[in-house]
Order: structure tokens, then C-alpha cells, then sequence
């Protein structure tokens, strides 16, 4: 895997940084383990973090299609 800088993600922060009791951060949906190991991890890994907090938003969402 080419793990160069144009393949690096961004980081998926909202600036809106508050964990709840859960751990999970109202913003990104981040766990707070997911947020400290961002910047070490893999562009797999960091794949991996986006498409677990996406499930945790999509779940939290008042909204979402049944």
C-alpha cells in the first residue's frame, strides 16, 4: 500500500470537541482512543476510524432512514 503524503486523509474534527460519558465525541464521533491514535495510525487504519465514527453519527441521528 502507498502510504505518501497525497494519499494521507485529513483528520475528520469538526472543532467541536466534547466527549461525552460514552467517550465518543459529539463532533466527529470519534472515540477518545480513535482521536489520540489518529495521527499514528495507517491510511487503512485511519479509514477504519472514519467508517466506525460515520456508523456511531449515522446511529445517533435523529434522522436517519429507517
Amino acid at each position: 500500500m502507498n502510504n505518501n503524503l497525497s494519499e494521507q486523509l485529513a483528520s475528520p474534527c469538526v472543532s467541536i470537541c466534547a466527549l461525552g460519558d460514552d467517550e465518543i465525541c459529539t463532533g466527529c464521533y470519534r472515540s477518545a482512543d480513535e482521536i489520540t491514535d489518529w495521527f499514528l495510525a495507517s491510511t487503512e487504519e485511519k479509514r477504519e476510524i472514519i467508517a466506525r465514527a460515520a456508523a456511531r453519527r449515522d446511529a445517533a441521528s435523529p434522522f436517519r432512514l429507517l
